[in-house]
C-alpha cells in the first residue's frame, strides 16, 4: 500500500487479516496497530478448513515470530524498510461513541481505539483499514479517516477485459481471404512491427468479410477459429467460439472465463471438458461456497452432501443441458453415467478438494469470483502434471462480503497471468440464456 509524506498510523480489522494474513508487511515504513480485540476474534477462526481459517492459524505464527519481550510495550519492527507493529489494549468508549453506539460488539471496540489513537497523535494520520463498508461508513460518521485494503486490487481491470477479443476494422480483405485459404497467416504479415504476448482473439473486419482469428504464441502464427460443435454444445456468437478455442487447445494449461449471467460460461467448461474426456483421468467441476446470510454451513439440516446439495444444483443443471442435447439412450449420455459412477466425473463443493491430487485433471472452478486471490493461487499452485484449470465467474455478482470487482480472485487471475503462453482469458459480454434473462440481467 503506498504513502506518501509523513508516515501514517494504520489500524487494521481482523477481515484484513482474514483476507490476507501477510497484509501486515503491505504499508511501507508506517505503523500498524492491531486492537486486542482483533486477537480474540481471530481466536475463533484458529480451527477450521477454509481459507479464513489457514490465514488465522498463519498470522498468530507471523506474529510468533515476531514479538519479543518488549513488543507490547514498544512494537515489533516488521523488517528492513518497513514499519512497527503494535498491539493496541482496549480503551474506553468516548461520550461520541457512547451516543452513537449502544452496543459495546467487537466493531465498535475497533472505532473505539481509532478514535483514540487519532485523539492521542493529533499531528499523525490515523486511519482505520477494513473491509467491511459500514464500519467504513460508521469510522467516517465519527471524523476517522477509513480506507479499504488495496494492496491486492487490480488497478487496470477494464484494461484487461477489453484485451481479451480486440475487434480491428478496415483489415486488409486479401488477408482475411488467404486465412480462409491457409488458416494460418505469419504473426508479421499481420501485424508487422508488432510485439504481441500470450493468446490474444480478434475479429478481423473489412467491408462485408470478417474472421475470427487468434494468435498462437507457441507458434507465432495468426490463426483462423472455426465454431465447432463440442459435446452437442454449438457456440452461437464469436465470443463463445473464443471460449471454445481456448478451453480445447492443449497449449493452454489456464483459461479463465468472465462474464454476466447467462453467457454460457459453465456450459461451454463442462462441454469441453466431456469432449476431451480421453485425455483426461478425471473431470472436476467445483464451486466455492457462500452460505446465505455469512451463517456457518453447520446450521442447516441434514448430512453433508444435504448440506452441499442446493449450492451444486447449478452445476448439476448444466449437466443436464448437456444430456438434453442427446437421445435418453445416446452413447453420450452413457458415457456420462459411466463416469459419474466411476467418479471419473465429479460434482463437489471447492472445500472438498483440500489433499485431493490435481494431477492429468480437467478442472473447471466456477463462481471463482468469490474466491480471494490467495485462494486462486493455492489451487493453481496444486496442479500437477497434464491438468487443465479453468476458472469461471461473473466479477459483478460477488457473494462474499469482503471482496469486489477489483480484488476477488477471478480479476486478480486474469489481470495478473494475462500475456504468460499457458493462459488466455475471454471475456463473455452477450447472454445466450434467453430473450428474457438478457433484458433482466442489462435492466434490473
Amino acid at each position: 500500500m503506498k504513502t506518501k509524506g509523513n508516515k501514517k498510523t494504520f489500524v487494521l480489522d481482523t477481515n484484513v487479516i482474514l483476507h490476507d494474513y501477510s497484509s501486515i508487511y503491505n504499508f511501507q515504513d508506517n505503523d500498524i496497530v492491531i486492537p486486542i480485540v482483533v486477537l480474540e476474534e481471530l481466536d475463533k477462526f484458529k480451527r477450521g478448513n477454509d481459507q479464513i481459517h489457514y490465514h488465522a492459524r498463519e498470522f498468530a505464527r507471523s506474529l510468533d515470530e515476531i514479538a519479543d519481550s518488549d513488543f507490547f510495550d514498544k512494537g515489533a519492527l516488521l523488517g528492513k524498510g518497513l514499519g512497527r507493529l503494535f498491539i493496541q489494549t482496549g480503551v474506553p468508549f468516548s461520550e461520541k461513541m457512547k451516543h452513537s453506539f449502544r452496543e459495546d460488539i467487537p466493531d465498535h471496540r475497533i472505532l473505539a481505539v481509532t478514535e483514540y489513537l487519532t485523539a492521542r497523535d493529533p499531528g499523525k494520520k490515523v486511519i482505520l483499514v477494513t473491509k467491511d463498508i459500514n464500519l467504513r461508513m460508521k469510522a467516517k460518521s465519527l471524523g476517522l479517516l477509513a480506507e479499504d485494503y488495496k494492496s491486492d486490487q487490480v488497478d487496470d481491470l477494464d484494461e484487461s477485459l477489453d484485451k481479451c477479443i480486440t475487434a480491428i476494422e478496415d483489415f486488409p480483405a486479401e488477408l482475411i481471404a488467404a486465412l480462409y485459404e491457409q488458416g494460418a497467416l505469419p504473426v508479421e504479415t499481420c501485424f508487422p512491427g508488432r510485439e504481441l504476448k500470450g493468446h490474444r482473439y480478434y475479429i478481423l473486419k473489412n467491408g462485408s468479410s470478417s474472421a475470427m482469428a487468434a494468435y498462437d504464441p507457441v507458434r507465432r502464427v495468426i490463426r483462423k477459429v472455426e465454431k465447432l460443435n463440442t459435446f452437442g454444445i454449438f457456440p452461437k456468437n464469436s465470443e463463445q467460439a473464443f471460449a471454445l478455442d481456448a478451453l480445447m487447445n492443449p497449449d493452454i494449461s489456464l483459461v479463465a472465463i468472465s462474464g454476466k449471467a447467462g453467457t454460457g460460461k459453465t456450459l461451454l467448461a463442462l462441454a469441453a471438458a466431456l469432449q476431451q474426456n480421453k485425455s483426461f483421468e478425471q473431470i472436476y467441476l467445483a464451486r466455492p461456497i457462500v452460505a446465505l446470510s455469512n451463517k456457518d454451513m453447520g446450521f442447516l439440516p441434514g448430512d453433508v452432501k444435504e448440506k452441499v446439495s442446493p449450492y451444486m444444483q447449478p452445476l448439476f443443471d448444466n449437466l443436464g443441458v448437456i444430456r438434453h442435447r442427446y437421445n435418453a439412450h445416446a452413447q453420450e449420455n452413457r458415457l456420462i453415467d459411466e463416469m459419474l459412477k466411476d467418479e471419473r466425473l465429479i460434482i463437489s463443493a471447492l472445500a472438498y478438494i483440500r489433499g485431493r491430487s490435481l494431477s492429468n485433471i480437467f478442472f473447471i472452478v466456477d463462481e471463482a469470483q468469490n474466491l480471494s486471490p490467495h485462494e486462486v493461487k493455492t489451487i493453481i499452485t496444486r496442479a500437477g502434471e497434464g491438468s487443465k484449470m479453468v476458472f469461471t465467474g461473473d466479477i459483478d455478482q460477488i457473494d462474499s462480503p469482503y471482496l469486489d470487482r477489483r480484488s476477488n480472485g477471478l480479476s486478480h487471475l486474469f489481470s495478473r497471468v494475462t500475456g504468460e503462453d499457458i493462459f488466455a482469458h475471454v471475456h463473455l459480454e452477450k447472454g445466450e440464456r434467453s430473450h428474457l434473462a438478457e433484458v433482466a440481467s442489462n435492466l434490473l
